[in-house]
């Protein structure tokens, strides 16, 4: 390609640029991707801060997480189909405006039930961004040339992974800025890349009028998770198991997705393909990320909590102490990728992977609010590490085992149910934490001669702040023997998939991009 070609057409009729234009383009891409990433892991440390001022509870402290992993879950198949309809350029810049929507509205919310239904808005916008980006880079660069640019998109995770925490603690603590520049902390990069991509970003619309977006499966499979989720997290604090709230809900979730599965057997191009997750391989795949993903999102949400509330730690050191994580993630995902493309065999590693992550949560199930930092530092290294080999290696597997013209689907679905686990199992540990929670608060007042009441658990406030020294001391006592609870079933989660990865065939990572004699078969 010529250096003064900015915009070719390949023989599909798709759009490739040449470097110059690309890196132009790229770095407002990088630059919005890095906004949505840091929105996410900003509040992570920030996050107990931010409902102990607004005197939410831990029911909401879960949600707050909640809201944001499902809108962005249930809308990512959505955004992806549409970009075959419409516009990507224009795809992006509305995402762009929802995002920057629910960081206002998230910035400016004055109680947590504003702060949750702004946290979904911007997980809309975290969503959409996230898969738009990967699918303007494909319209800008060939498949022989993309490799080429993944290491820029690395490195924009890795900072965003590593700097969020400690960044958001860093505001949280700084008084002259408080928990609500964690929200408009990616405004400024917003605007930058709206401006930059604006100018910079010239794409051939290439468009697939015989592309259908599945909006009624996306729309039943989220109002049934919803259902089932708000049950778990009500069930047995605002009403007993057994109730006709609990045979509503159930039901209701259960009939929401049974339709959504009739839904998705029967439209052209379903949010989750049916036909491919019914194969072995690909369906083990899924199972053992869906466990990786519940485990990995919903234990490491609370570990900022247990530092903060569990152990006193302001939210600067609660970042820090959180590193061991982080870098188990980035260090072991480097190694793991390059002992996989040297060997081919993935299997070895995932599996190795998985369980070293559930080895870590069992060392974490065993922590309480007196446990050695060290010991906690290495558990959270090992969940880490188990989390860096296994998860982009699970998706590897997968797109190894189905032809080229699946490989979106597959690679959807597979994404589609990591995240899917990782709201549930935020929702579902929340859940168990409030509850136990809960039960300490209120064994502990006793011992100090306190009528609990109605407090404690998933109805008492998190600012700890306002609380009496004698209170303060109990309940920094219950999350942190709590949280060790949460940590023994994600290593039960986990553990599903250290079967599932057991049963998966043997490979060697193929070196065509098609699967052998599909290309002529189509």
């Amino acid at each position: 390609m010529s250096a003064h070609t900015a915009v070719s057409g390949g023989p599909d009729g798709s759009a490739t640029m040449d470097h110059k234009h690309v890196l132009r383009a790229l770095s407002g891409l990088l630059t919005v991707l890095f906004a949505a990433m840091l929105s996410s892991t900003v509040v992570s440390v920030a996050l107990p801060q931010i409902i102990g001022s607004l005197n939410g509870t831990q029911s909401q402290f879960t949600w707050v997480v909640t809201a944001t992993l499902l809108a962005s879950t249930a809308s990512t198949p959505i955004w992806g189909k549409l970009a075959d309809l419409f516009s990507k350029k224009l795809l992006l810049q509305m995402s762009i405006a929802i995002f920057v929507v629910g960081s206002l509205g998230a910035g400016f919310s004055q109680n947590t039930a504003q702060l949750i239904g702004f946290r979904a808005v911007q997980g809309l916008g975290m969503g959409a961004l996230q898969v738009l980006v990967q699918v303007v880079i494909a319209a800008m660069v060939s498949p022989r040339e993309r490799g080429r640019y993944n290491g820029y998109l690395g490195a924009v995770m890795a900072v965003s992974t590593v700097g969020g925490p400690l960044l958001g603690g860093a505001i949280t603590d700084v008084s002259w800025l408080g928990w609500r520049w964690c929200f408009f902390i990616a405004l400024p990069f917003t605007v930058v890349a709206s401006f930059i991509l604006n100018r910079t970003l010239h794409l051939q619309d290439v468009r697939r009028p015989d592309t259908k977006v599945d909006y009624w499966g996306a729309s039943l499979i989220a109002a049934g998770v919803s259902l089932l989720l708000l049950w778990v997290t009500f069930v047995d604090n605002s009403f007993a198991w057994l109730s006709w709230q609990t045979a509503a809900m159930v039901a209701g979730a259960v009939a929401l997705l049974g339709a959504a599965l009739s839904v998705e057997s029967r439209v052209a191009e379903p949010v989750i393909p049916l036909h491919i997750i019914k194969r072995r391989d690909p369906a083990l795949a899924i199972i053992a990320s869906l466990a990786v993903g519940m485990a990995m999102f919903g234990g490491a949400v609370f570990l900022g909590q247990y530092f903060q509330i569990g152990r006193g730690y302001s939210p600067t050191e609660a970042g820090l102490l959180t590193m061991p994580l982080m870098a188990g993630v980035l260090v072991s995902s480097t190694v793991a990728g390059r002992m996989v493309s040297t060997t081919g065999k993935p299997k070895p590693v995932v599996v190795v992977g998985v369980v070293v992550l559930t080895l870590g949560f069992l060392g974490l199930s065993m922590i309480d609010h007196e446990t050695s930092l060290v010991a906690v530092s290495a558990g959270m290294a090992a969940v880490g590490v188990g989390v860096g080999m296994s998860m982009q290696n699970l998706v590897l597997v997968l797109q190894n085992s189905v032809p080229l013209k699946e490989l979106g689907a597959a690679s959807g679905a597979i994404t589609f149910f990591r995240s899917l686990g990782g709201t549930i199992g935020v929702s579902v540990l929340g859940a168990v934490l409030a509850g136990t929670v809960s039960t300490k608060i209120t064994e502990g007042l006793a011992k100090l001669g306190i009528d609990a009441g109605t407090g404690g658990g998933g109805g008492s406030t998190l600012n700890i702040k306002a609380m009496p020294a004698p209170v303060q001391d109990v309940v920094r006592a219950a999350y942190g023997d709590a949280t060790g609870h949460i940590f023994l079933i994600s290593a039960i989660i986990a553990m599903v998939g250290v079967v599932a990865t057991l049963f998966l065939t043997p490979v060697t990572l193929r070196d065509s991009v098609d699967l052998p004699g599909q290309a002529t078969d189509d």
